[in-house]
């Protein structure tokens, strides 16, 4: 039995919470949160034991695992924090908010010889498992070109968290990060990227479309928005067809395969609970085998996304504070916060949710939302 810690009471942690429950060999046994009657309430819905603060949670016994699942901005943080007890770590995405936290987070793992993973759910998704078989058959021949889309009108409120750059908001992080990670899983290793952005009054990224060229000659064109609901697709197209991750692709319950013919079928890819199960059997299945990382889900890869998230934000000038700090002080595993950011951050814990089931459509199938 796989014994998980959640450490964060928002409603991302909520999902993973729900997840484990349909999880085989897991079981939620401890919460954290920096308040304790929020931890009380989680963890007495889920019959687990409350923590009044993230230091008390890693420190717990019979603790196997920590899911991470505070906002952006905290991961580097709380994940250096739970990796220093001695606990393995599943860290939401964006791993890091940038390079130089995603390297130090995985140098302290590599050290200690501890799992760690970023939270891509989608890469452990029956779709994606489906598409890579469809795609080594030689079902859509020689594959070229990807595209991909993820949209949705979030709120523009500007002191909400995806506006705020202070609490690393904006399109790419929370929603451009999919069509990232699951395209170089399809097309491999990014060589060069070009991208252009609309960048709102908060100073965070409304919209980002971003072109990458993958080793092996293939390309890839994707986009994301907090302004427009957009398909939510995937494309990957080859000389014989293609095959679409249909909407929405991060949580795709079917593909459609169309021949050059134009003749195409449907497959059903469904999937357990609400999809974050799978990514939960996946951690469980390298912490009894001993992994410090996983194959579908490597270092390497979160390294790679990182570096090529940075240079995006350079193009189109995001910046976050946290790229702001002195090597000295961006090494720390804490760091002072002012009255107005901490007022963020706790406004984000209590509400944190993740983006994309904000727009999931209300007559989706129940396994779909």
């Amino acid at each position: 039995m796989i014994r998980w810690g959640i450490l964060g009471t928002g409603g991302i942690s909520r999902a993973f919470a729900q997840a484990l429950r349909e999880t085989p060999g897991a079981r939620l046994v401890a919460v954290g949160s920096r308040s304790l009657g929020s931890a009380r309430a989680f963890a007495g819905e889920f019959g687990a034991a409350a923590y009044g603060s993230y230091e008390a949670l890693v420190a717990a016994p019979g603790v196997d695992i920590v899911y991470i699942g505070t906002p952006h901005t905290l991961h580097a943080e709380n994940t250096l924090l739970a990796l220093g007890a001695g606990k393995a770590v599943l860290c939401e995405k964006p791993f890091a908010m940038n390079l130089r936290q995603a390297r130090r987070m995985i140098g302290l793992a590599r050290s200690r010889r501890l799992f760690l993973m970023e939270a891509m759910w989608t890469r452990f998704m029956p779709a994606l498992a489906e598409v890579r078989r469809l795609v080594a058959d030689g079902e859509i021949g020689e594959v070229a070109l990807v595209q991909a889309d993820f949209g949705f009108a979030a709120t523009r409120d500007p002191g909400h968290r995806v506006n705020q750059r202070e609490l690393g908001g904006g399109a790419l992080l929370d929603l451009g990060i999919y069509p990232l990670s699951i395209a170089s899983a399809l097309l491999g290793p990014v060589e060069s990227v070009q991208a252009q952005a609309v960048i709102g009054d908060t100073g965070v990224d409304l919209v980002t479309g971003f072109v990458m060229r993958h080793r092996g000659g293939t390309m890839s064109v994707s986009s994301c928005s907090l302004r427009a609901r957009t398909p939510c697709e995937l494309h990957i197209a080859g000389s014989l067809g293609s095959i679409r991750m249909d909407s929405m692709f991060h949580m795709a319950g079917s593909l459609t395969v169309t021949a050059s013919d134009g003749s195409s079928r449907g497959i059903p890819t469904p999937f357990l609970g609400n999809g974050y199960v799978h990514e939960a059997i996946a951690a469980g299945e390298a912490l009894r085998a001993g992994w410090i990382e996983h194959p579908l889900m490597t270092h390497d890869d979160t390294l790679a996304g990182m570096r090529v998230l940075d240079e995006i934000r350079a193009q189109i000038g995001l910046r976050y504070p946290s790229d702001e700090l002195p090597d000295a002080l961006a090494d720390e595993v804490a760091n002072p916060l002012t009255d107005e950011l901490a007022n963020g951050l706790a406004n984000a814990l209590a509400n944190e949710s993740d983006v994309e089931r904000t727009h999931a459509p209300s007559d989706a199938p129940a396994g779909r939302r």
